[in-house]
């Protein structure tokens, strides 16, 4: 099953401003695309949702995830020191519940980092996120 996520001002349907849209174009954030997602304000949710759900403990299989929620899964991002900051696989891969031994040290933080970018965005202009799957 795939998940396309998609930021949004409204549970209803996706609805971004322009200013939203310039917003996450000026952050540079470099996630997976999916079928209909990877315009910005947008990802591949299935590639990053067992690290975001272990991280933050919010699964991204949800129809809405309102931006409560997105503040607070940013939190939790931020919280997360990224291993290439910590300076070993082991100690990111010790504080994380899941095995992430198919991924590069590399890989794991660039993710983390660029999810950080992404909800930073959400959370800063109060955008909550819509699952399409």
């Amino acid at each position: 099953m795939g998940l396309d996520i998609f930021a949004s001002r409204s549970e209803e349907d996706i609805m971004l401003t322009t200013p939203d849209l310039q917003a996450f174009s000026d952050a540079g954030i470099d996630l997976c695309g999916g079928l209909f997602s990877g315009d910005p304000g947008s990802f591949r949710g299935k590639l990053y949702d067992t690290l975001l759900l272990d991280i933050t403990h919010v699964n991204l299989y949800q129809p809405w995830i309102p931006p409560e929620t997105v503040r607070a899964m940013y939190a939790a991002l931020l919280n997360c020191v990224p291993a290439a900051l910590l300076g070993t696989y082991q100690e990111i891969a010790a504080s994380l519940d899941c095995d992430y031994t198919g991924d590069s040290l590399e890989e794991l933080t660039a993710d983390i980092l660029e999810l950080r970018k992404f909800f930073q965005v959400c959370a800063e202009r109060g955008l909550g996120l819509i699952g399409d799957y």
